[in-house]
């Protein structure tokens, strides 16, 4: 067994480099759509790396369409053109890591969107879930704990409370990215985290009484601080 210690920077440069070896491997081949790929061990033999890198190079070539992984039976190409194919992967490999501001001006225009729709669909089970992630933060803030991650399974409990798969594949996909930057960059202090528990109430109390209007107005106040120091970092 491969034990990789890398750092973010290291890990993306390793998976860039597994998914163009796929790529590599399936035009020298010759492959088809619905043919089949070594499997997970073979690959990390072949590549000289760890069969989690493998892993998650055919996650990331699953999700943009260009593998399709069947249980008990393997992973095969899509449904996809050679041209196409090689295409995106370009595109994939090309993407860089988003800086803090378009982090921050994505989940923003996202979870407008996102709280509307919440207030509109929302169902006794979601907003169970809402209420115990307000909970979980509202605890940890009193008792001066930190609570970034409490605070985004609120934001993300609301986006599952959206019915939109797509919206909460998005919030989940920069979830991390958002939860590096806040401890890096020390965004929430004391007294914001405090005022984050009334926000945070407030947006909960629009989503249960199915306001979608309210609730995307408490929601943009409760990002007007966030807004703010992101464009004086």
């Amino acid at each position: 067994m491969k034990l990789e210690v890398l750092t973010k920077k290291d890990n993306q440069e390793v998976l860039n480099s597994i998914i163009a070896k796929i790529r590599d491997y399936i035009n020298y081949k010759n492959l088809e759509p619905d043919d089949k790929l070594p499997s997970e061990r073979m690959l990390s033999e072949k590549f000289e790396v760890s069969r989690s890198s493998v892993r998650e190079a055919i996650q990331k070539l699953e999700f943009y369409g260009i593998l399709k992984s069947i249980p008990q039976s393997g992973t095969f190409v899509a449904n996809i053109g050679v041209i196409a194919m090689n295409g995106i992967i370009d595109d994939i490999l090309r993407l860089g890591e988003s800086d803090f501001k378009s982090l921050v001006e994505t989940r923003i225009l996202l979870e407008l969107k996102t709280v509307r729709l919440a207030a509109l669909r929302r169902t006794k089970e979601d907003l169970v879930q809402i209420g115990d992630a307000l909970d979980a933060y509202s605890k940890k803030v009193l008792n001066g704990e930190d609570a970034v991650q409490e605070d985004l399974l609120f934001h993300l409990a609301i986006a599952k409370a959206s019915g939109n798969s797509t919206i909460n594949n998005l919030m989940l996909m920069i979830t991390p990215e958002i939860i590096t930057y806040f401890a890096k960059l020390h965004v929430c202090d004391e007294s914001q985290s405090l005022a984050g528990i009334e926000e945070h109430n407030d947006v909960f109390e629009a989503i249960k009484a199915q306001n979608p209007q309210l609730a995307k107005q408490k929601m943009k106040a409760h990002f007007k601080a966030l807004y703010n120091y992101c464009y004086n970092v």
